[in-house]
């Protein structure tokens, strides 16, 4: 990574070929004014920006990191929505003075501290690493967060510098020394487990950015002062989970299931809930099958949202919903069911005669998806969907349907 501002050769340069392909440019000689390095780290930033941060790209000048931390950082979406989140909290808590503060102790490319910087009276940015510093300070001026403050810092040594905050900001590495990805708050840099208590001494509440892979159950035992955790989807993948913590907020956890850029609305439950509730099963899938958006999947709303939309479950273990009215706001994908069948293979020649392709999922079956396609002799794609599942009453049924045209 470099420091370099461009030069107005440089920055001309990126100005005229940043719809170009990057790969080609690169093969390319460049006038002896331009630092050719850089300015395809800029178009390359660029153009990854213009679908991830839209309102990023369309300002002129911001400096771009090289593509992992571009890979790495928050989407728009997903900063807006810890924006939103944010907001609602400061909302609910009593002002503790006249000035609010967030610190950010892990600011890398800056993406989520600068949606919520404007949350706050003045917001300190820290970040061990002076290439992102000094990327983050030319940024900063550029978007008019006039009230930053840029530490160059590894901000984990000296807790006892930590300005007194309203929020605190942390989204550990999940990258170990050998560059592989980390999923465990242990194995992430910084550890979590060892800094919550440091962390809530000084500011009243925060906000951990944490893996998507991440095992709920055995973390909130390791982060005992949990309030909220919000699983985000966007694109039919958990993104990101955030852990709110606080010492100020009631003690039972509530899960936010969030799907971005869908019509579904949030599930919101707690685990107490999901304990009591009772739902039914069923053999038979009824006239419509609902999946479950990823969030719904990740914090293990398996039996609440069953309960709370009116819907038969077909296994215990199978988290595939059915019934013969439609339920227009489940919070997932919704298919009309057109038949089902079981394995036999004269009931499976008949069921797929006509079905050369087919999107197919299987759900607690004990086969793979690659495996069954294969067996099925199925192409992938096309408007059918295929789902393999454990029924209530044990056996394998293959269920065909298809997309309802408002499903997302």
């Amino acid at each position: 990574m470099t420091e370099a501002t461009p030069n107005k050769a440089t920055n001309d340069f990126i100005l005229s070929h940043r719809q170009d392909d990057v790969r080609r440019l690169a093969l390319k000689s460049a006038p002896g004014e331009v630092d050719l390095r850089l300015a395809l780290q800029q178009i390359e930033g660029w153009q990854t920006a213009t679908r991830k941060l839209p309102s990023w790209a369309a300002t002129d000048g911001l400096l771009y990191p090289p593509r992992l931390s571009m890979e790495q950082c928050s989407s728009e979406a997903t900063a807006r929505y810890k924006q939103k989140v944010v907001r609602e909290w400061m909302s609910r808590l009593a002002p503790a003075s006249s000035t609010t503060t967030l610190i950010d102790l892990t600011g890398g490319f800056g993406i989520d501290f600068s949606f919520l910087a404007p949350l706050f009276d003045q917001a300190v940015y820290m970040e061990r690493q002076p290439e992102l510093c000094h990327i983050a300070s030319h940024n900063f001026k550029l978007l008019g967060l006039t009230q930053t403050e840029v530490r160059e810092t590894d901000s984990t040594l000296h807790p006892e510098e930590w300005p007194e905050a309203d929020c605190c900001f942390i989204d550990p590495a999940r990258r170990d020394t050998q560059g592989h990805k980390t999923i465990a708050i242990e194995e992430c840099s910084p550890d979590l487990s060892l800094l919550q208590e440091a962390i809530l001494r000084k500011a009243r509440f925060c906000m951990a950015k944490l893996s998507p892979m991440l095992d709920i159950q055995t973390t909130l035992h390791t982060l005992p002062h949990t309030a909220e955790i919000h699983a985000v989807s966007a694109q039919g993948e958990c993104k990101e989970l955030l852990w709110l913590m606080s010492r100020e907020m009631p003690s039972a956890t509530i899960f936010h299931c969030v799907n971005l850029g869908t019509d579904n609305p949030d599930f919101i439950f707690t685990k107490e809930e999901e304990a009591m509730a009772s739902c039914s099963y069923t053999p038979t899938p009824g006239q419509f099958l609902y999946e479950p958006n990823p969030s719904i999947m990740k914090c293990g709303a398996f039996k609440s949202v069953a309960v709370r939309y009116g819907v038969e479950k077909l296994h215990p273990n199978t988290h595939l919903y059915t019934s013969d009215k439609l339920k227009k706001d489940f919070p997932g994908r919704t298919f009309r069911v057109e038949s089902h069948t079981r394995f036999g293979k004269k009931e499976l020649r008949s069921f797929l005669h006509d079905l050369p392709q087919a999107n197919l999922t299987v759900r607690n079956f004990p086969e793979t998806v690659e495996h069954l396609r294969k067996r099925l002799k199925l192409k992938e794609g096309g408007n059918v969907y295929l789902f393999a599942a454990t029924m209530a009453d044990g056996n394998h049924e293959l269920i065909r349907c298809r997309k309802e045209a408002s499903a997302p």
